[in-house]
């Protein structure tokens, strides 16, 4: 049975095209342009998952989020316009688990959805992520370049894949210390350098000049594709 996602956003172009990419992903989109037929729809339907656009007319993104989460823990996922911090700390706040800041790509949020759908109901079979001539089988935790095989240790590969399943999202290094390692101990977070360097020296076609995994200056890193 398709697990079923609830698509909130009164701008019917972004749930036209969001639910158009969750049928490609084997998902059953359910559309709702406003605060009241969403929380019809979540009672009706029981989604698995909850796409919600912060800034709803009338009964507010937020105050949606707040009858979902009195409701039930089924992941939610923001949508917002608005890049400021503190309204992410805001929408954590009341139980959403991720966020992404419009304008977005449909193509990260069905990687975002896959990311929470796994954490909340245990490992899947993922289908191989290619990015140019590099190929990723997150499933069988091999990576191939151009056909072969790539030799990466198992920090690296779980450097990588926890970059894949969340791309163009920049990540600090006490944050991937955390959640690739177990750790956050301040003093450590250079280590994630030294396995940034040496994952680009295996997987970029020029690592003094990298295009996968990028560096944003002063905050930490991200992975393009």
């Amino acid at each position: 049975m398709k697990k079923r996602i609830l698509v909130v956003d009164d701008e019917q172009e972004i749930v036209a095209s969001v639910s158009d990419y969750l049928r490609e992903a084997g998902y059953r989109p359910i559309p709702a342009f406003d605060g009241e037929s969403a929380l019809s729809a979540f009672e009706a339907d029981e989604p698995q998952l909850v796409i919600l656009d912060l800034g709803l007319p009338g009964i507010t993104g937020i105050d949606v989020a707040h009858e979902v989460r009195r409701r039930s823990q089924v992941p939610i996922i923001m949508l917002t316009a608005r890049a400021q911090e503190i309204d992410r700390i805001l929408g954590f706040e009341i139980g959403a688990d991720d966020y992404i800041t419009k304008p977005f790509s449909p193509r990260e949020l069905v990687l975002r959805v896959q990311a929470l759908l796994r954490r909340v109901s245990g490992p899947v079979v993922e289908a191989p992520v290619a990015i140019g001539d590099l190929v990723i089988d997150l499933s069988g935790r091999e990576v191939k370049r151009e056909g072969e095989p790539v030799d990466l240790t198992p920090t690296e590969f779980d450097l990588l894949a926890f970059l894949v399943r969340r791309p163009n999202r920049v990540f600090t290094r006490l944050q991937l210390l955390k959640e690739v390692q177990g750790y956050s101990t301040p003093a450590l977070v250079r280590n994630i350098d030294n396995h940034v360097m040496n994952l680009r020296r295996k997987i970029e076609p020029d690592p003094a000049a990298p295009t996968i995994i990028k560096t944003v200056y002063g905050v930490g890193y991200k992975l393009v594709f």
